[in-house]
């Protein structure tokens, strides 16, 4: 699987998750435990890779961090 880039990123979510955690005063190990209580499973380290733009966001992820961020899905995507 090719890997792809945009603007330099591997998603265009990770800023917006950032200001939408620090706006709840979450830090990135209460976000990952909260999504493993959503049942998904990611690390710390990898919401520090998503908010960077270093790592994909899969659609269930884009989901259930808006639930848990208090925000649409489409805030998220820079859609609103």
């Amino acid at each position: 699987m090719k890997i792809y880039d945009y603007a330099g990123k591997k998603n265009i979510s990770g800023e917006r998750i950032r200001e939408a955690r620090t706006r709840l005063h979450l830090t990135q190990t209460n976000l990952a435990v909260q999504l493993k209580l959503s049942g998904v499973d990611v690390e710390r380290d990898s919401i520090s890779r998503i908010e960077i733009g270093m790592r994909f966001v899969t659609d269930y992820e884009i989901r259930e961090l808006s639930k848990i961020l208090k925000v649409t899905p489409a805030w998220l995507l820079g859609m609103e």
